[in-house]
């Protein structure tokens, strides 16, 4: 009976080692790659955020409250033929601020009749602009800079704090009427980063005069450099969590086997 029962006790035992051992060099074999994929995630996201996007720091209150002085903000770099209506850009113009870098929006595109006031509010080829990103209050206090059409591939700029920006409506005794050309923008304001407001509130007060820029692949880059982390650590954290366990599995089956002897 002793050869009997050593008999069927000695497969059992063979095969549950081996088995332990083939899903241990799985577990492995996993972590592995998703570590991997995991860097390649992280590393691909930043790489792809430093090739689309700039940061800045905003030096004036001029855009307040949607930036505020020494904010700092990504913006994506575009070509002035993608700016449009209700669009944040950074862009520098000699003729405005010399070898300096101005952030302000876009309220008016080459073709464009803006004017203001009506009623307080901003006007864009006969039509009312809803801005809530303007300080509560400020409508009352925008000064009249009366009718301006805007020249072909040149843009209307202003600042969302009306009384204290630099904008088209101080330049309006230029020639080109406060206007900037398209050529001098570089890049698209999308989000603030420090202090953390995050995106910037959609312009849709002028969506009845066309179509918004869509987002830039922010929010895509975020969920990559996330992923990216999450399984960085999962995977490196799998060894110490696996090894535990198949101790903690081996001290509870040693009693067990002592006990069946």
């Amino acid at each position: 009976m002793g050869g009997e029962s050593m008999t069927r006790t000695a497969p059992h035992g063979g095969g549950t080692g081996t088995a332990r051992a083939g899903g241990g060099r799985f577990g492995q074999r996993l972590s592995g790659v998703a570590v991997a994929l995991g860097l390649v995630l992280f590393l691909g996201g930043f790489a792809w955020g430093a090739v689309v996007y700039r940061p800045y720091t905003v030096p004036t209150s001029s855009m307040t409250p949607t930036i505020d002085a020494g904010d700092r903000v990504l913006a994506q770099r575009v070509d002035g033929d993608e700016v449009r209506r209700g669009d944040v850009v950074v862009f520098e113009d000699k003729t405005w601020v010399t070898g300096a870098k101005v952030v302000k929006r876009v309220v008016a595109v080459g073709g464009d009749t803006v004017s203001c006031c009506t009623g307080g509010k901003l006007t864009v080829n006969g039509k009312q602009i809803d801005e809530p990103y303007l300080p509560k209050g400020s409508a009352a206090e925008i000064t009249d800079f009366g009718t301006v059409t805007v020249p072909e591939g040149r843009l209307f700029l202003l600042g969302d704090e009306r009384q204290g920006s630099l904008d088209s409506t101080a330049h309006l005794a230029d020639a080109a009427k406060g206007t900037v050309s398209r050529d001098t923008v570089s890049a698209r304001v999308e989000a603030v980063v420090w202090p953390w407001k995050g995106a910037l509130e959609r312009p849709t007060g002028f969506e009845t005069l066309g179509a918004l820029s869509p987002p830039g692949p922010l929010r895509t880059i975020e969920l990559l450099v996330v992923a990216g982390a999450v399984l960085v650590l999962g995977g490196g954290a799998y060894g110490p969590i696996a090894g535990r366990l198949s101790r903690s599995r081996t001290r509870t089956a040693r009693p067990e086997a002592a006990g069946a002897r």
